[in-house]
């Protein structure tokens, strides 16, 4: 029998809080097993219950969404961070994928959608909403005058996969486009979050 997915939800704004919570306890492969407004709420939950995955805005009234995350990987490392925020052209979508976040959702997405995406990366896919993919290529593209210039440490089919994200495309009309299989798609996008993850901790 499968154990449910043991998830914190950590956000400022109770509505949002409460309302994700909600649904998601009645979902029978999702154990809502605590709830934070704040950082600090958050890093003493995140030690105390281990869970296997956190659900984070990235605004948060005492410490700041992208520490939060870094914070929460070193303390548990095997808990996925997923990223559930309303600004699509925050400055900190890089920061926090280099942070150790595996995913970047908007909160324009509707509840059933939130479900697959976070089942998706339970299976071990990455999600990445077009809009975030568009900024992620663009804060790649802006590094190029780094000393350690990161982009040289994706290959071309990455890129190229990161592009067309970034154009709308599904994982599905990638592997029709670039002729190869879905899963092979999906493997560039976790080593694209993968290597930022890298690169954060060698800085």
């Amino acid at each position: 029998m499968t154990h449910p997915t043991s998830i914190i939800i950590i956000d400022s704004h109770d509505a949002v809080r409460i309302g994700v919570s909600a649904y998601l306890k009645t979902l029978p492969d999702f154990e809502v097993v605590g709830e934070a407004a704040s950082g600090q709420d958050a890093l003493k939950l995140v030690s105390e219950l281990v869970p296997k995955m956190v659900l984070i805005e990235l605004i948060m009234v005492d410490i700041d969404g992208v520490e939060v995350t870094r914070r929460i990987k070193h303390i548990s490392p095997r808990t996925q961070v997923v990223v559930l925020t309303s600004n699509h052209e925050d400055a900190r979508i890089f920061s926090v994928l280099k942070a150790g976040a595996i995913c970047y959702i908007l909160k324009d997405v509707k509840m059933e959608s939130l479900a697959d995406v976070l089942r998706s990366v339970i299976q071990g896919e990455v999600a990445l909403h077009p809009r975030v993919a568009a900024r992620l290529l663009q804060e790649i593209q802006n590094e190029e005058g780094d000393r350690q210039c990161i982009s040289m440490d994706f290959t071309d089919p990455e890129l190229d996969i990161l592009k067309l994200k970034a154009n709308g495309l599904t994982n599905n009309q990638i592997s029709k486009k670039l002729v190869i299989s879905e899963n092979t798609v999906i493997g560039h996008v976790s080593n694209i979050l993968c290597k930022l993850h890298l690169t954060s901790a060698h800085r």
